[in-house]
């Protein structure tokens, strides 16, 4: 059995793919299995590193805002998309896969059209409530079509059967023990938030974060565990000095550049503060945890206000725009949650409702099924 996968872009892409791949590796040692990406990508590196094989093919975005810099950007991405394509091609006669995945990124769009175009079986997934332009270009011609919530429905054709299978999700999240995960932090009775804005870091999240830790030391009864990023590491140490915060002296304080435990950290928190990037709120979901979203406005078709919307509208997170967000905002609306013990269990437990933690089982079995028939 062999299996193309084609992903890229951003790690809600690639994890997801990866996890599969593990799931079918672990049932099939056998199975050949090879990725198509981006070379200048994150799956670059991601996907050797899960010991996987790695097929690049040159593929870039188009930036949407007019500039001559964006204008020059654009026409090498139309030269690269249209060599894409014979790429992809090429690298699918030579590996003749049984079945082509894709879970999004500009490059699923060629392999996938010319992977259908020769007679391959096909199946896409995504992970957002608010489906990608790759997604939507693809839904007509893909053999199945998977989603991770019912909500995306209502974006793509209506003449379609669509299945929905969740998003994969670490085991280690599934199955983190709470009690001993706050004993390892040494978090003690103390509230626990965790905040954190993405591997990179958002300025108005860290300086919202750091008018939230002044309040918690007023407070008091609070274990803080923020990741800055690396983009914001250098600055936060003044927008903590900015705020009152003497970040040395406080023992309830954890700033980290990222957090690389997360599966402890989610299981220890009460509160999580975050974007609302697809595998974010699924990892919420599967922990069973509080949150308060804070969309990134930066993302297409603001795709991520969609996902946070729909915690929101199932009483399992609260939401506060970018556009909206002050550190007075941010200071309040924690401290009604923090106040409020039932209401952060409420949230909590809302969002354990909404888990697929299955979601690698229900999509394995929708690949072999399409083998089968």
């Amino acid at each position: 059995m062999k299996i193309l996968f084609a992903c890229g872009g951003t790690a809600g892409h690639i994890n997801p793919a990866i996890a599969v791949a593990n799931y079918i590796r672990g049932r099939h040692p056998d199975c050949e299995i090879l990725f198509a990406g981006n070379p200048r990508g994150m799956e670059a590196r991601l996907v050797p590193n899960a010991g996987f094989q790695f097929a690049p093919i040159d593929i870039m975005g188009f930036q949407r805002q007019l500039s001559w810099f964006n204008v020059k950007y654009n026409l090498r991405s139309v030269r690269c998309f249209l060599l894409a394509w014979g790429r992809a091609k090429k690298m699918i006669r030579e590996f003749d896969p049984d079945v082509i995945v894709g879970t999004g990124g500009y490059v699923s769009g060629p392999v996938l059209r010319e992977g259908h175009k020769l007679g391959y079986k096909t199946v896409t997934h995504e992970s957002n409530a608010f489906p990608g332009v790759t997604t939507k270009l693809l839904a007509p011609t893909t053999d199945k079509m998977l989603l991770a919530v019912e909500e995306a429905k209502r974006f793509l054709p209506d003449n379609r059967d669509y299945v929905i299978t969740g998003n994969p999700v670490r085991e280690q999240i599934i199955f983190a023990d709470r009690e001993k995960a706050r004993g390892k932090l040494g978090i003690g009775d103390r509230i626990c938030i965790v905040s954190f804005g993405g591997s990179l870091g958002a300025r108005r999240i860290n300086e919202a974060v750091a008018g939230l830790m002044a309040w918690e030391g007023e407070r008091g009864g609070i274990y803080h565990i923020h990741a800055t990023g690396s983009y914001e590491k250098d600055r936060f140490p003044g927008m903590l000095k900015q705020a009152g915060v003497q970040n040395e002296k406080n023992p309830n304080l954890d700033i980290r550049e990222y957090i690389n435990d997360m599966p402890e950290c989610l299981a220890a928190a009460d509160l999580v503060i975050s974007r609302s990037g697809a595998i974010t709120l699924s990892e919420l979901e599967a922990s069973g945890t509080a949150s308060v979203l804070i969309p990134s406005p930066n993302v297409a078709e603001n795709h991520q206000y969609h996902n946070a919307m729909v915690l929101q509208n199932h009483d399992a997170a609260v939401v506060i725009e970018e556009k909206n967000l002050t550190p007075q905002l941010l200071r309040k609306t924690v401290a009604e949650l923090c106040s409020d013990p039932q209401a952060l269990r409420r949230l909590g437990k809302n969002a354990q409702k909404m888990a697929v933690i299955d979601a690698n089982e229900r999509i394995y079995t929708e690949i072999m099924s399409l083998l089968k028939a």
